[in-house]
């Protein structure tokens, strides 16, 4: 017999009610782990200068604010990336729209575009080799010439496509090499390939070690725009489940591309974000980041349709993807909209700024 509080109670009635207050206190520590783990959001992501915004969002407390607990993921691309995302392992991921896009959404895949995260002005180059300047003088000279392009299925073959449509030529009127963007150096200076696609710092580092000189940029031949080539994916069963907590994520991560917009046009804490960008690794070099043009985006995150659905009929006609399907099938204004709720019209800092883009 145990005496507790004045009351006598058998020793067994004592153990069971142990046993019983046990259960419920595991039972409220698994609660709240499992509340814990639904407040954590795995995000992958290709490090790149656009990625300064999610990391100042993380850096700010942005999320943290918000009760939002995010770990960032490196990926290789947003192409294999998808199918890490559709099981959930991530929940988010940030990156270009590829024909891999399209097929994931061909065979139902729980994933859709959410907001953008780069789009026009790119300030991508068509770069052509340095000692062919005075043979290759228009982009039809470019016909069945090897030409490097980062991967199969990327949306760098779309602007590849678009820009060689303006000279009548098609896609594989080129003779495609897919090479990453960190080798294409090593193949101009071999003289592997005569041009090549390339992004933001790779183009203008080309041009500058002599090794190219810029031919065609997309944004002066594409059309419609402006133009959405990479944007972040959400796991449409995880958000399905965490509705909130998927708009709350959204709602931070607008706030942190709202701060790199304006940073982008030269405001006031420009220098913030520069430093936030080589303390997360995003781009450690500051020279890289001062004397190299950023990427856009859309301060309010929104994908500009007209340009998604161009995108997905190029990579249909290249038989890269299977079939077109409507906006709504590929995309949700959901957390845009919310976010623009909460955060209201977005003002430029720096009305002084001419570039275009980010506002």
């Amino acid at each position: 017999m145990i005496r507790a509080s004045g009351i006598v109670l058998p020793l067994t009635a004592w153990l069971a009610l142990l046993g019983c207050a046990s259960g419920a206190w595991a039972q409220a520590r698994a609660a709240q782990a499992q509340t814990a783990e639904q407040q954590t959001v795995r995000v992958g992501m290709v490090r790149a200068l656009s990625s300064t915004a999610t990391m100042i969002a993380i850096e700010k407390g942005y999320f943290k604010e918000l009760g939002i607990k995010v770990v960032v993921e490196d990926i290789d691309s947003s192409i294999d990336a998808l199918a890490i995302v559709a099981q959930n392992r991530l929940q988010v991921v940030e990156g270009g729209i590829s024909a891999a896009y399209f097929n994931a959404v061909d065979k139902s895949l729980p994933v859709t575009i959410a907001i953008d995260r780069v789009s026009s002005p790119l300030n991508h180059k068509l770069i052509v080799r340095a000692d062919l300047k005075d043979k290759i003088k228009d982009i039809a000279q470019l016909k069945g010439r090897p030409l490097a392009s980062n991967s199969r299925g990327a949306i760098t073959n779309y602007e590849i496509g678009k820009i060689f449509e303006k000279a009548g030529l098609a896609y594989r009127d080129a003779d495609i090499r897919f090479i990453p963007f960190t080798q294409m150096s090593v193949a101009f200076a071999n003289k592997a390939v005569d041009a090549a696609f390339m992004i933001q710092p790779f183009a203008s580092q080309i041009v500058d070690q002599g090794l190219g000189f810029a031919f065609a940029d997309p944004d002066d031949f594409i059309t419609p725009g402006p133009m959405t080539i990479a944007v972040s994916f959400i796991n449409t069963d995880w958000s399905g489940q965490n509705p909130e907590l998927a708009k709350n994520f959204f709602l931070a991560a607008m706030r942190g591309a709202r701060d790199y917009c304006q940073a982008y046009h030269g405001g006031p804490k420009r220098n913030e974000v520069i430093d936030i960008a080589i303390r997360t690794g995003v781009e450690p070099r500051r020279e890289m980041i001062d004397k190299y043009p950023w990427a856009a985006r859309d301060p309010d995150g929104k994908v500009n349709v007209e340009s998604m659905l161009d995108i997905q009929k190029f990579f249909v006609g290249e038989r890269l993807a299977l079939k077109e399907f409507p906006a709504q099938r590929l995309l949700t204004n959901t957390y845009s909209d919310y976010a623009v709720a909460k955060l209201g019209r977005f003002a430029l800092q720096n009305p002084e700024s001419r570039l275009t883009g980010c506002r």
